[in-house]
């Protein structure tokens, strides 16, 4: 019996690459092509794990170049997608909309629309062969704006969308043109959204690493505003086997958010990460790394508090996260003092 080929997109950014190693260790059955185009967040070096297995194809290319994909999806008759490419930093996406959303609205588009054709065709009834494919869509939950400070404001899968990014606008556009083709076409499709991921591989621009990097270099650590806008934290493998999970076994046409209920405001974030470095690798001159923390001005349209609720995925799926805050953290932590030879 042969193995199953999936496009999994954006495997060379910090999600994905991720996602690749634990995916195909855990399913021996399945084969993964992966296209990136490599853009500023994507990077080979992150598939050095994966990139002599034999199950695993690796095609720089353009999501958004139909021709491409197209030839893909016959060439190694792909039966499913689990979409990760995508523009992601907030602060580009003020810079540079236009990026976001032909990499985000058209590039998915054109994912979902050669997926429909190829394995339904007209009338949108699926061919016997690929009954079974399924497009799985990685979102985030700024599609659903801000909350308020209330504990148990959270949101679910049926938060109305309020984006106010031009990054969530164009997550959440995407959204809406999965959903439409599962409405329209039938196509079998579910979305994720999840909350901020943090661990190995992540980009250096984001505020984990961003902290660790120039607390380590003993530069100003910048935080934006007053600090306190609120995050919920989830450790990237338990982010990935929750894609996992709802890949294979979520039901069609729905949307699971993946939350890992480690609300931390950015103070705190920069505090416990400050005091594991003064025990881990204490500073030259003794002093403690909080005194590089230095407050900038804040972010254009910053959200001021981001919670979701899992409860959808841990009680139907039976999902849940196998690391709090203070464990993923130190696990974080000394992958980066690896990654800089400390």
């Amino acid at each position: 019996m042969f193995n199953k080929s999936i496009l999994v997109t954006g495997c060379a950014g910090f999600i994905g690459s991720n996602f690749v190693q634990y995916f195909l260790e855990k399913y021996e059955n399945v084969n993964i092509v992966n296209i990136d185009l490599l853009t500023y967040a994507g990077n080979l070096e992150n598939l050095k794990e994966v990139e002599n297995n034999s199950r695993y194809k690796f095609i720089k290319g353009d999501i958004c170049n139909r021709e491409l994909i197209e030839f893909v999806f016959k060439e190694y008759d792909i039966q499913g997608v689990i979409h990760f490419a995508a523009e992601s930093h907030v602060d580009n996406s003020i810079k540079n909309p236009g990026v976001f959303v032909q990499t985000n609205v058209n590039g998915t588009y054109t994912l979902v629309d050669v997926a429909q054709k190829y394995w339904m065709g007209k009338p949108f009834v699926y061919k016997e062969k690929y009954k079974n494919c399924r497009f799985h869509h990685i979102s985030t939950d700024e599609v659903y704006g801000t909350l308020s400070n209330e504990p148990n404001d959270l949101f679910t899968e049926i938060t109305p969308y309020a984006p106010n990014s031009p990054y969530s606008a164009s997550k959440a556009s995407s959204d809406m043109i999965i959903r439409a083709y599962h409405e329209t076409f039938g196509l079998n499709t579910v979305i994720t959204n999840c909350s901020n991921n943090y661990g190995p591989k992540q980009h250096d621009e984001k505020l984990i690493p961003t902290i660790i990097r120039n607390a380590l270099k003993g530069n100003p650590i910048p935080i934006y505003g007053d600090g306190k806008n609120i995050r919920d934290w989830l450790y990237v493998l338990d982010h990935c086997k929750g894609i996992a999970l709802v890949y294979h076994k979520g039901k069609d046409g729905e949307t699971y958010n993946i939350g890992g209920r480690n609300e931390r405001t950015n103070l705190q974030i920069v505090n416990t990460i400050c005091e594991i470095l003064d025990s881990e690798l204490p500073r030259e001159n003794k002093f403690s790394y909080k005194e590089l923390i230095t407050f900038v001005e804040d972010r254009a349209g910053h959200d001021r508090r981001y919670a979701i609720d899992a409860t959808k995925l841990e009680e139907e799926l039976g999902w849940k996260a196998d690391e709090n805050f203070d464990t993923g953290i130190v696990k974080t932590i000394q992958w980066y003092l690896g990654k800089y030879k400390i």
